[in-house]
């Protein structure tokens, strides 16, 4: 479905409101008791993830009621004659936010087919906001983003992500393991959205990581694909949200990191 640019800046404005409407829930629950369940043996979902679901779907299904929806806790539904889907995330960083560590976020992005167009993320702690949309360049809090100038594997800062899968999280230590000897330093955030918002922001300069979700990295991989970075998955192919896997980059090292992951392509 044909988006216009002017189109696209529109709905992105529109998703901005709504994700610092969500981030203030977030921001005010994170200090409080929590009612935490768990959906499987590590992964938990808290009653401030689905309150900043009820928001963000309400407040897209009205705006849009023709395109359909994918979130984290379930509110899901098809679209109505249109290609264009949502992809939420109402609390990236759950354990985080669980366990009293400020670095959590709220993920909106829009799709047409599986190909990111819009993406925001909101750092509510922060009160940071990263935006993009395709052709619009990024932003953080209305300012230009740019990716990094690090060209070389071994002065790169990456991050990556721990699987909530236990089996696939032993499977993937070998690749962890040969990286640290290849690089300054990597870091575990717990939030793949910040992730991706950071090697926009310079602030990183790679992420890897298998088993995730659409809701994890479909805003971010806009962010980064308009900060001038990229985005791909683990054969150097295009990146598609459904497919649970994603490598972003600044672009400058991407192919050092790719060669990497390919000798660990099983796991």
């Amino acid at each position: 479905m044909a988006v216009t640019e002017i189109e696209l800046r529109e709905i992105a404005t529109q998703a901005e409101s709504i994700a610092r409407r969500a981030g203030a829930i977030l921001r005010d629950r994170v200090d409080q008791p929590h009612d935490i369940r768990f959906k499987g043996a590590i992964d938990i979902v808290t009653e401030a993830d689905q309150a900043s679901e009820a928001l963000i779907v309400a407040e897209l299904r009205s705006a849009f009621p023709r395109h359909g929806l994918l979130s984290e806790e379930g509110s899901g539904y098809e679209a109505s004659g249109s290609t264009l889907r949502w992809v939420v995330d109402p609390l990236d960083g759950t354990t985080n936010f669980a366990h009293g560590l400020p670095t959590f976020a709220v993920s909106i992005g829009l799709e047409d087919g599986q190909t990111p167009i819009v993406g925001v993320i909101y750092d509510p702690m922060r009160d940071e906001l990263f935006s993009a949309y395709r052709g619009g360049g990024a932003t953080l809090n209305g300012r230009p983003l740019q990716v990094s100038t690090i060209d070389r594997l071994i002065t790169s800062l990456l991050a990556t992500g721990f699987s909530y899968n236990l089996e696939l999280r032993a499977r993937q230590t070998p690749a962890w393991s040969d990286l640290l000897t290849r690089v300054q330093a990597i870091r575990q955030t717990g939030s793949s959205a910040l992730n991706l918002c950071y090697i926009a922001a310079g602030r990183l300069d790679g992420y890897w990581e298998r088993g995730i979700a659409p809701w994890d990295v479909a805003a971010g991989a806009v962010i980064v694909t308009e900060a001038g970075g990229t985005v791909s998955n683990y054969g150097g192919g295009t990146f598609l949200s459904d497919r649970r896997e994603i490598v972003v980059s600044n672009g400058l090292m991407h192919d050092q990191l790719l060669e990497v992951l390919h000798r660990y392509e099983d796991q």
